[in-house]
């Protein structure tokens, strides 16, 4: 991605921000609360879909008030494009045993559902006392298998998007807010 390094070029990649860093903020907020009355004080354990997820789990952590702890997962279905490939890797798995959590997943962006369905499924199988999916975004359009999180921050159209967590190639992860990518340029 040699291309993408000059600033001018990187900066002609971000066609339109779709969401801003305030209405962020406010929804996970919100979510925060809604956490929060699920589980009425019960600890729970948030994991991470990394890598586009962190940035999304840092902010909604500190967003409860309920007793929490984390835990990663490195789930992969984009390599270097736009596209899914429809192959989930589990590239790395949880350390802890769940079967004593309330666990949520937190996921950057749900699209076609593939990888999604595959880590919970993996993970009901390890008996969490419950387990939920809490996303940032959600790509309705694209879903392949039938799956809804029970929690979802934005509803977006089917274009690519980036910031927030959210890369192309590694890139615009550190982008205060959503925006569309660029793909003309």
């Amino acid at each position: 991605m040699q291309s993408l390094c000059k600033k001018e070029v990187y900066e002609k990649k971000i066609k339109r921000v779709i969401i801003s860093k305030e209405e962020i903020a406010a929804a996970i907020e919100k979510a925060g609360k809604q956490i929060d009355e699920w589980y009425d004080g019960r600890p729970i354990l948030l994991v991470s879909i990394l890598n586009g997820a962190f940035v999304f789990m840092a902010d909604l952590c500190r967003a409860v008030s309920v007793p929490c702890e984390i835990g990663f997962m490195c789930a992969k279905s984009y390599y270097s494009g736009t596209v899914s490939s429809g192959v989930v890797k589990i590239t790395m798995d949880l350390q802890q045993d769940i079967s004593g959590y309330n666990v949520i997943i937190v996921e950057d962006i749900i699209d076609t559902g593939r990888t999604l369905n595959d880590v919970v499924k993996m993970l009901k199988a390890r008996n969490p006392l419950s387990l939920r999916v809490v996303t940032l975004l959600d790509k309705p359009e694209r879903r392949l298998v039938d799956f809804k999180p029970d929690l979802a921050l934005f509803t977006i159209p089917d274009f690519f998007v980036i910031g927030y967590g959210l890369d192309y190639a590694e890139y615009f992860r550190n982008l205060p807010y959503i925006a569309e990518y660029n793909t003309e340029v």
